[in-house]
């Protein structure tokens, strides 16, 4: 059988799969082994089937996203979210739209500890919807701003997303930290300004709040020492290069453990419940980095890859009308999967036309974070709206809908800026570089 058309089938097969909803790790992997063996015999796919496993088990930079997902875990318990609300509330909450642009700013400070978006959604919607409605938000304003906020898990580093794609792309986690500052205080920036724009429009959808008194403010922002810690810590420590990311990430687990067992939140169960959901977010994760890179060995041996690039590159279309192309799938993508199924799919088939183009992958790896979080916020699904529809069935899955739309503006023109002017991402980099 033609390499090409077998590629073609095995894309299929996979798709077909994941739809009979078979987990994506053990439908890319099968369809890579069986393509695999198709070409270069069973005898060699069955090494790589044997070898690879103990090759991401034993992958130094995979093994600090189950650290940082437990740190994120052990903050959430300890009450971190709650302190770094209050702390954002105490410095935006007394404007009109205050709590909307709060849960904006608090997303991002939780993201710095805890790399999630669907954690950060699931946090805030605890966190900030209750308080909203409670103060006579618009539910398509709070809801707006809780699903649009959660994707800044994903962007804030240290995101697992980010450390997935350094792993499958063999880029440094370091490089793609550094350049996710600047998309990610434009985000927060580009966010704030959706959410007085909406309140602009119309007054109704935020009333506005008293402005705290000095003390309380400061007692506010004080409360939130243990989050700032730990940000500064774990951060500061990457970038200053006094420890390695995988140093870090240890040392931000220690913190949190402790934070929450010093404020009687850590007790036997939901010790037992924090290491559940790390330890089954992890084991997702590498098994979708395990059939990842066995279909990525399929997809080279049958140069279903090359033949893109080469299609491309014998065409009339422009690089940058083809990268548009490819986000705009993303978006589409970001609707219907979770953020790291949207990207071990591609990347086999997409890496190849980047690097044909010529553009850094580092930069690439933020355009490609960032426009997977706006599919995670994407009609007709968007997995932070499903999240929170879910969480507040009186909430009409619409209004949710109705509210995240200056929200995607506002990511469409980030999104936009951050693929013309590639220096806003590389420029941070080559500075700690």
């Amino acid at each position: 059988m033609d390499p090409l058309i077998l590629a073609l089938l095995g894309f299929c097969a996979m798709m077909l799969l994941i739809a009979l909803h078979v987990p994506i790790g053990i439908s890319m992997a099968l369809v890579g082994v069986a393509g695999f063996a198709q070409v270069v015999g069973w005898g060699p796919a069955l090494s790589l089937m044997a070898s690879e496993p103990a090759s991401a088990m034993s992958s130094l930079d995979l093994a600090v996203i189950p650290l940082f997902m437990l740190m994120g875990s052990l903050a959430a318990a300890g009450g971190l979210a709650t302190d770094v609300y209050d702390m954002a509330g105490a410095l935006f909450g007394h404007r009109r739209g205050g709590l909307a642009t709060t849960t904006v700013v608090a997303s991002a400070g939780f993201g710095a500890i805890c790399g999630s978006g669907v954690a950060t959604t699931a946090t805030f919607g605890r966190v900030a919807m209750p308080e909203m409605l409670a103060r006579n938000y618009r539910p398509s304003l709070a809801s707006g701003a809780i699903a649009a906020g959660g994707t800044l898990g994903i962007i804030v580093p240290p995101s697992a997303m980010m450390i997935l794609y350094a792993v499958l792309t063999e880029q440094s986690v370091l490089e793609l930290f550094s350049a996710a500052i600047v998309p990610a205080l434009l985000a927060v920036l580009f966010y704030a300004v959706a959410v007085q724009v909406t309140v602009w429009r119309d007054p109704d959808a935020a009333p506005k709040s008293e402005k705290l008194p000095p003390r309380e403010r400061l007692a506010a922002i004080g409360r939130a020492w243990g989050v700032i810690l730990l940000a500064v810590v774990v951060l500061g420590g990457i970038y200053s290069g006094i420890f390695t990311v995988n140093e870090a990430a240890a040392i931000g687990v220690v913190i949190a453990f402790f934070f929450a067992l010093l404020r009687r939140r850590l007790d036997r169960a939901t010790f037992l419940r924090v290491m559940a959901e790390a330890s089954g977010s992890t084991a997702m994760i590498y098994l979708m980095v395990f059939g990842a890179t066995i279909f990525s060995y399929f997809v080279s041996v049958t140069g279903g890859a090359q033949f893109i690039v080469s299609s491309i590159s014998d065409s009339a279309i422009s690089p940058i009308a083809v990268i548009f192309c490819i986000l705009l799938l993303y978006i589409f993508l970001g609707a219907f999967f979770d953020e790291v199924a949207a990207m071990v799919i591609t990347l086999p088939f997409v890496i190849p036309v980047i690097q044909g183009f010529g553009y850094d992958l580092v930069w690439w790896g933020i355009i490609n974070v960032v426009v997977i979080g706006i599919g995670m916020i994407t009609p007709p699904i968007g997995i932070n709206v499903m999240l929170l529809n879910s969480m507040y069935r009186d909430i009409r899955i619409t209004t949710i809908y109705r509210g995240i739309v200056p929200f995607l503006v506002a990511d469409l023109v980030r999104l936009v800026v951050l693929v013309l002017f590639p220096p806003l991402t590389l420029w941070l980099p080559s500075v700690i570089g």
